[in-house]
């Protein structure tokens, strides 16, 4: 038998070996890009060079008047450090690099919702990280309903 005929046998990992690895690629975190600035360039460009990359209606927030709420808000999470946290009910207040790392409590009507800042949440308003609405959750039979259907039987 020559060289080129004779098969080398091909040593595959077991499947769950694979998934493994697979598994920790997908998990793999990329750096994070926003409009093609990584966060270090974001962090250094002035607030008005952020606006000019921002969507309009963040562009639109910070160029009209701040109300006494919003201008608070914003002077107190430039000066929390990393650990702080914060307490706020304005759930209109658009996410900015600035605010990366931080912990603002934001009001859903009812409680204060913890919501720890990352990157990819820049652009978003407070409130969309603090729901409203919670899950509905049904109890036992027959509650609320007609006379009949509250048969439940032993077994």
């Amino acid at each position: 038998m020559s060289d080129e005929t004779k098969k080398t046998p091909v040593t595959r990992q077991p499947r769950r070996a694979r998934k493994k690895n697979a598994a920790v690629e997908t998990r793999r975190k990329t750096e994070f890009y926003f409009r093609g600035k990584t966060m270090e360039e974001l962090l250094a460009l002035s607030h008005e060079e952020q606006l000019a990359i921002m969507n309009s209606g963040t562009r639109r927030f910070f160029t009209r008047q701040l109300n006494y709420e919003h201008e608070k808000l914003w002077k107190d999470i430039n000066a929390a450090n990393e650990g702080d946290s914060l307490r706020t009910h304005q759930r209109d207040f658009p996410v900015m690099p600035v605010f990366v790392g931080k912990t603002v409590h934001v009001h859903n009507g009812k409680s204060f919702i913890q919501v720890g800042i990352t990157s990819e949440m820049i652009g978003h308003k407070l409130g969309e990280f603090a729901l409203t609405r919670s899950q509905v959750k049904h109890t036992g039979p027959g509650v609320g309903a007609t006379r009949s259907s509250k048969f439940m039987p032993l077994k």
